[in-house]
């Protein structure tokens, strides 16, 4: 991509033909006529009309799914031959990388060099991963009396339905997706309102790649409609569902009203990135914490919103990552040079604001950033914002903001700082930063949280499981581990 222009870039975005139909039972459905606008944050423009789901739609890709696991081939095809076609989903991906990352950079406002450099290699890498895993998985003979034979096998779990956020969305969903599929299961796949296009991109290109029809479908529309029908649905068997904490909880009683499916859940996150007086490299850590914040404008549930340095060297840490935030380049998503573009949309940015302004009503210090920016262009941008003398007991330190908002805290010793990272009702991550290994080993172990990065942030690969803990959720994504989301386990015993 390095010789990829802006104004390239500008040039296929305007020849980018986006498709807004549903994809079910291996076609697409609707989407003339009928729906929503699917508005790009970059300028307020309308990409496209996409097809609005609601009670009928679910139904129909329920059904599809439902005839696709009950009596097709899929369930039934030898796990390596399975993991051929999501090997060649990843090829067919990687072919269309240009195309995808163009249309995930447009609906949601990522920018192009993240798109095409971090959402699509790990979409691609998600898909292949898995692929190459579906016929390693082994079935268990546990030793029993010698008269008896026992075995537990690992069977697909049925009609799955996913549900994922704006945020990343094709890495969210091949997270939900691959795994299921590698399984045996089926999948109806309801993406954002705010990032459908990919998604249902994503779908086309999956039957492409010979994905029998019902295997896979992709249904857009709203939450309270169609992510509602589909976690009311009687057919489905799992739910799986990353966004807000508030709609998880729905989803839990939407189990509950209906067939009592499983859910999973990979909800919010308020993490903690500590910083000790030991770190091997203060300058490092700082601009780790300036990325960690920025990156994908802050829009990550991941994000380590909460800087808690130790009061000997927070002067020089915060000072640095305020003069990181204030070079940042902030931009049209389509400009290879741009490195926090707007926000998804502007009622998400009115709401990042709301936040900002409670912050300074609260009494914390702003030192960097909290307006809007970029105004003429019609886009959802806004300054990359640091807030210092932030107070556990503050909105700024308890609420998940979702956007480019860094609150610093200080810290007087080890102990404290453990009590203010886990003082939150998430746990989802938390990074840590020092020179000694036992301080490492008994932090990490002292933090509630799903993930711990020491002397690093957001690092990892496919081999590692991803999820949190407390109100962060429970399932986990990525690695094997996430198998046993969209796998039964069976006991057959055989009296010899």
């Amino acid at each position: 991509m390095p010789d990829v222009t802006h104004e390239e870039w500008l040039r296929r975005a305007r020849s980018l033909r986006l498709t807004g139909a549903h994809h079910i039972d291996g076609a697409d459905e609707g989407g003339a006529g009928v729906g929503f606008d699917t508005v790009s944050p970059r300028d307020g423009r309308v990409l496209a009309q996409v097809a609005d789901g609601g009670t009928a739609e679910v139904d129909a890709a329920v059904a599809a799914a439902r005839r696709a696991f009950d009596t097709g081939p899929w369930p039934r095809l030898a796990p390596a031959e399975r993991g051929r076609v999501l090997v060649r989903i990843a090829e067919l991906l990687q072919e269309r990388r240009d195309e995808l990352a163009l249309t995930v950079s447009l609906e949601m406002g990522k920018p192009i060099t993240d798109a095409h450099g971090i959402e699509l290699p790990a979409v691609v890498n998600t898909f292949r991963w898995y692929g190459q895993l579906a016929d390693k998985l082994t079935d268990e003979s546990p030793h029993t009396a010698s008269n008896a034979l026992a075995l537990v096998t690992r069977e697909p779990a049925g009609v799955v339905g996913a549900v994922v956020p704006w945020n990343f969305p094709l890495t969210l969903a091949g997270w939900k997706v691959a795994p299921a599929l590698a399984a045996g299961c089926a999948v109806v796949l309801k993406p954002s309102e705010h990032s459908p296009l990919s998604a249902l991109l994503l779908g086309r290109i999956a039957t492409e790649a010979g994905l029998p029809p019902g295997v896979l479908n992709v249904v857009s529309g709203t939450g309270p409609v169609t992510g509602q029908a589909l976690g009311l649905h009687p057919d489905v068997d799992v739910l799986a569902f990353t966004g807000s904490t508030c709609v998880g909880r729905h989803f839990l009683r939407y189990a509950a009203d209906s067939n009592l499916k499983r859910v999973r859940l990979e909800l919010g996150g308020k993490s903690p990135h500590i910083i000790l007086p030991d770190t091997p490299d203060l300058e490092r850590a700082a601009a780790t914490a300036a990325w960690g914040i920025f990156f994908n404008q802050g829009e990550m549930c991941s994000a380590p919103s909460r800087l808690l340095v130790h009061s000997s060297i927070a002067d020089r840490v915060v000072d640095s990552v305020v003069r990181r935030a204030r070079a940042l380049r902030t931009g049209d998503p389509l400009d290879p040079a741009t490195e926090m573009g707007p926000l998804v949309g502007e009622a998400h940015l009115r709401r990042v604001e709301g936040h900002v302004g409670a912050g300074i009503a609260d009494g914390a210090r702003l030192l960097t950033g909290g307006s809007r920016t970029l105004v003429d262009t019609g886009g959802c941008y806004l300054e990359p914002t640091v807030f210092d003398q932030v107070n556990p007991r503050m909105r700024l330190a308890r609420e998940e903001i979702f956007g480019p908002v860094l609150s610093v805290l200080t810290f007087h010793d080890l102990d404290e700082a453990v009590r203010l990272a886990n003082d939150t009702e998430y746990g989802l991550a938390a990074g840590l930063w020092t020179s000694d290994l036992t301080t490492a080993h008994r932090v990490s172990r002292a933090l509630r949280a799903g993930t711990v990065w020491v002397n690093c942030y957001e690092e990892g690969d496919m081999s590692v499981p991803f999820g949190g803990v407390k109100q962060s959720g429970d399932g986990r994504a990525k690695s094997a581990h996430a198998l046993d989301d969209y796998t039964e386990l069976k006991t057959t015993w055989i009296q010899l």
